[in-house]
């Protein structure tokens, strides 16, 4: 219940960050890695022509039974043609890619000249994982090859031809990562533990956003 409830809002949230960012309430949106399709539902919700690539089948199969979208597998990605979009999103993705140099030099090529392309990341050098180490959850080795922080991620864009717009901390990303970062510790009470360290995290963040857990950076073109 209360899951649901966060995300909703924060897909929500999204949402919104996206269109201000964009300067539109419309247009052409491709979201990468679109996992079940939450984020590309609200988003044709909302009018937008949506397009989304994951590559699980099982992920794809429900995203087309529960919200009846079609989402593609990853070979789609090269079957675009140049300019196609106006906002290309990657929700927690680039730490999965083996691909990524590849994966942004399309990305450029697909983006139109005044499009948007938000990325979001854990953030290694936030409160929470300061304070767990090796143990940080978000770490999560071997399934995220890469890791970033504000300025890694801001000199990836520039080297792939964009500049760092915006960015937006996520603090509700550290209560999830925080507990389970307490249960990899074996921690007596690992719930209430994480709570304490989001909170902790969460007010850490109010003063220095760049420490929150995870971040949405925007990227434009140079």
């Amino acid at each position: 219940m209360l899951y649901g409830l966060v995300r909703s809002y924060m897909l929500n949230k999204k949402a919104k960050l996206v269109m201000k960012e964009a300067h539109r309430m419309r247009g052409r949106i491709l979201d990468m890695g679109a996992g079940t399709g939450h984020f590309a539902d609200i988003m044709k919700y909302y009018g937008w022509t949506v397009s989304a690539i994951e590559k699980s089948d099982e992920a794809r199969a429900f995203a087309k039974d529960y919200f009846e979208l079609d989402i593609k597998d990853e070979k789609a990605l090269y079957a675009f043609n140049s300019d196609s979009f106006d906002v290309i999103t990657l929700w927690h993705v680039m730490e999965h890619s083996d691909r990524l140099d590849e994966m942004w030099g399309w990305l450029y090529k697909l983006l139109t000249d005044k499009g948007i392309l938000v990325v979001a990341v854990p953030n290694s050098q936030s409160y929470d994982a300061r304070k767990y180490k090796k143990q940080w959850a978000a770490y999560h080795v071997p399934c995220h090859l890469w890791h970033f922080t504000p300025v890694t991620i801001e000199r990836w864009g520039y080297k792939h031809g964009f500049i760092l717009a915006d960015r937006y901390a996520m603090p509700f990303d550290a209560f999830y990562i925080s507990i389970l970062s307490e249960k990899y510790r074996g921690s007596f009470l690992p719930f209430i533990r994480g709570v304490f360290t989001g909170m902790m995290a969460w007010f850490s963040t109010q003063s220095h956003k760049d420490r929150s857990s995870s971040m949405i950076y925007v990227f434009r073109k140079k």
